[in-house]
């Protein structure tokens, strides 16, 4: 079994699930995170103040899947979770964090 990771946009979560249940994941586990980094946060006004919000509401996926249907798994993420946005280039993937497994065994052994 491999652990598949993701980051992605809040209201892509249901087009990620349906499309992990299309290939077969039974199962995932998802939280709310929020995250700094490309989207640089954006300015609110609450009671006529004005803030900037530095931190943006992500939701992070974790689901259990078969060492041969990793890639798969990685793909289907990909697919549901990016969306093209236009740009000079044409339209290109963007908004998107690749989902990825941990190496486990890098990580130190807990102490006795």
């Amino acid at each position: 079994m491999k652990p598949v990771m993701a980051i992605i946009k809040p209201f892509k979560l249901d087009e990620v699930r349906e499309a992990l249940s299309a290939v077969g994941v039974t199962g995932l586990t998802v939280s709310e995170v929020k995250g700094f980094g490309r989207q640089k946060g954006h300015t609110e006004i609450y009671r006529g103040a004005e803030y900037e919000v530095h931190f943006v509401a992500k939701i992070r996926i974790e689901i259990a899947v078969s060492a041969e249907s990793a890639d798969r798994a990685i793909e289907t993420v990909r697919d549901a979770a990016c969306s093209p946005r236009r740009s000079s280039a044409g339209a290109t993937r963007a908004s998107c964090i690749t989902a990825h497994w941990p190496d486990w065994s890098r990580c130190a052994p807990a102490p006795t």
